[in-house]
């Protein structure tokens, strides 16, 4: 849940650690640190809250004579918010610095024999244990030292090590917790992720499980913890650039997100579909699942947490109906813990915008375990769950900074989109017209939603002016648009602190509407669908009970002007199927200008971290 910087090198470091920092705060965290060589001796500072405390105290230090630290953003597992449980933490001797992401499963077992052993704890954290158990076995060998003390370590770690004796290297290491490396001719770097190295290097190397580096300013040294066997890996070069993980303008990170949604759709489906002759071409699958296995699936199961938990429930309609096997839609959180009816005739799909989300992972490698193929869909080139699935479709979204999810949604909607048609060529289920149909309309929409944002913002704008105050809002659905429902239910909890609950619009009648009153605002989804004349009705039953309604329909629907105090218009699409792209980005605007108007932390709210790498 935290971010790691580090660096070796030339330049003064205190400033590299703090930019890294930054571009990191991302992932959610409550206080912060960093330490640094210089003179010889090891120094460090911590604070609890944001960076910018973290920056007054070192306000005048940015030039100190060092090339060499580790910096760390914590967001607390064990031990409350404070300085004394800010990373890095040190060892008796106060001469070795840790910094950590992950849970060390066995600490209180580690700590209390440590404690018989004469070690002194200063904190709370898991983390310390790990500074006194590689004191333990310093024998003036800092590498062999991690490396023994990780061997006794049980749960997830991807840890930066500095020791002030050996003032020239940095050691990295993993298990579970994502790390990468990056290096020029004269510095080397680590973070928990790629934005904190895309000022200074595109090359990077992913440590991969089980893995420990040694980074010195001329090279990566890369082992495995339990043997030493050195491991040669070459870099992998990100295309992303700096600026594509800056604001470029906008207010927040989620807004900026939000605004690029229509590209992030492009990209994900571009050079994977040819919509003129109605085919779907995915290499990436077809290396790990060859249509004879597609073609004796019997179920499939698409795995996930929070928003992407939500484009898996919209996927489960495309997919049903297009390929014709049963689909379950499964929260990795509770996945693993089932009697698992799972063997090879089941595809597993499990959704992650990270690609390290901890419980998503341990549901895979359970998957797996039972002998299910794996096809995975992804944010980020090189996560840990991409290198364990058969194989995996990318949704090129680029860096995601807002803790709220919004492009990765829409993108992973668009992959599992496609996905779901070239299921269903495989199968023989769609035929050319079919598919030609489909295709073309998810073709029109990053136009159809680049041409409905600057007056969706302005509607959020008014609606949030009126509705800001509110403590409670349903939103409701029907059928592919349910999902949707819970999806913007869940951006307005996410990030305004407003209690919200996304409902199926038939259910109502099943206990929410003895919640509807003239103060409960209804956020109602009516596409001119199948299911219209319906939610019509719904909307009906909140107007008669006296509820404020707020619907979503196509532009000039009359009839549902009749029935809504305030609607937001949407266009129609040529195939209903692709409703929920178009539905979901005004629901992002109005949590995200509710947000605004109550003066909320938007690209960072409280208690949330991007990427939850930890159980």
């Amino acid at each position: 849940m935290c971010g790691i910087v580090g660096y070796v090198g030339y330049r003064h470091v205190l400033p590299i650690l703090l930019d890294g920092l930054r571009r990191l705060e991302y992932r959610g965290y409550d206080s912060a640190g960093v330490a640094w060589l210089q003179d010889g001796s090891l120094h460090r500072v911590r604070c609890e809250g944001k960076l910018d405390n973290l920056a007054r105290l070192l306000n005048g230090l940015q030039d100190v004579p060092s090339s060499i630290g580790i910096g760390h953003t914590r967001w607390a597992t064990h031990g409350e918010p404070s300085e004394a449980n800010a990373h890095p933490h040190t060892d008796c001797t106060g001469s070795l610095v840790v910094v950590h992401n992950g849970i060390i499963e066995n600490c209180y077992s580690l700590r209390r024999q440590l404690q018989r052993e004469g070690h002194i704890f200063k904190s709370e954290t898991d983390t310390e244990v790990l500074a006194h158990l590689i004191e333990r076995y310093m024998d003036g060998d800092l590498v062999q030292a991690v490396r023994d003390a990780l061997m006794e370590v049980e749960g997830s770690f991807a840890l930066g090590v500095l020791w002030q004796q050996d003032p020239d290297i940095l050691v990295a290491a993993r298990r579970q917790s994502p790390l990468v490396l990056g290096s020029t001719e004269d510095e080397g770097f680590l973070a928990s992720d790629i934005p904190a190295l895309l000022p200074y290097t595109r090359d990077v190397v992913f440590l991969d499980d089980g893995e420990m580096a040694v980074l010195s300013r001329d090279r990566i040294e890369i082992s495995r913890i339990d043997s030493g066997r050195t491991i040669i890996k070459g870099p992998q070069t990100i295309s992303w650039d700096a600026s594509m993980a800056e604001k470029a303008g906008y207010r927040h990170f989620m807004l900026k997100e939000i605004y690029e949604q229509p590209q992030a759709v492009l990209n994900t489906y571009r050079g994977r579909i040819v919509p003129d002759i109605g085919e779907v071409s995915l290499a990436e699958v077809e290396i790990g699942l060859s249509p004879q296995v597609i073609r004796g699936l019997k179920r499939i199961v698409l795995l996930a947490c929070g928003t992407s938990w939500h484009a898996g429930l919209v996927a489960r309609y495309w997919i049903e109906r297009w390929v014709g096997l049963p689909v379950e839609v499964d929260l990795a959180s509770e996945f693993r813990y089932r009697h698992l009816l799972v063997d090879k005739t089941v595809l597993t799909i499990p959704i992650s915008q990270s690609g390290e989300t901890a419980d998503t992972l341990a549901g895979l490698r359970k998957a797996k375990e039972l002998a299910s193929p794996v096809i995975s869909i992804c944010n980020v080139v090189g996560s840990t769950i991409t290198r364990e699935s058969d194989g995996t479709i990318y949704t090129h979204a680029g860096p995601e900074i807002g803790v709220a999810s919004t492009k990765a949604f829409t993108s992973q909607m668009a992959a599992l989109y496609v996905l779901a048609l070239y299921l269903g060529q495989i199968r023989g289920r769609l035929s050319r017209t079919d598919l030609r149909g489909k295709l073309s309309a998810l073709v029109d929409v990053p136009e159809m939603l680049e041409n409905g944002l600057e007056s969706w913002h302005e509607r959020a704008k008014e609606l949030a002016d009126t509705f800001y105050t509110c403590s409670d809002f349903l939103y409701i659905g029907r059928n592919i648009n349910f999902p949707i429902a819970l999806e913007g239910a869940l951006k307005l909890k996410e990030i305004s602190y407003i209690h919200a609950e996304g409902y199926a619009a038939g259910e109502m009648k099943h206990g929410p509407i003895a919640l509807i009153d003239r103060d409960m605002p209804v956020v109602a989804i009516v596409p001119q669908d199948h299911v219209y004349e319906k939610m019509l009705s719904n909307v009906e039953e909140v107007r008669t009970r006296r509820g404020i309604v707020i619907a979503l329909g196509i532009d000039g629907d009359r009839g549902l002007a009749r029935v809504a105090q305030h609607v937001i218009s949407v266009p129609q699409p040529r195939d209903p199927d692709v409703n929920p792209f178009l539905y979901t980005v005004p629901l992002q605007l109005l949590a995200y200008e509710i947000a605004l108007a109550k003066g909320c932390d938007v690209d960072q709210p409280r208690n949330l971290a991007k990427s939850v790498t930890v159980e």
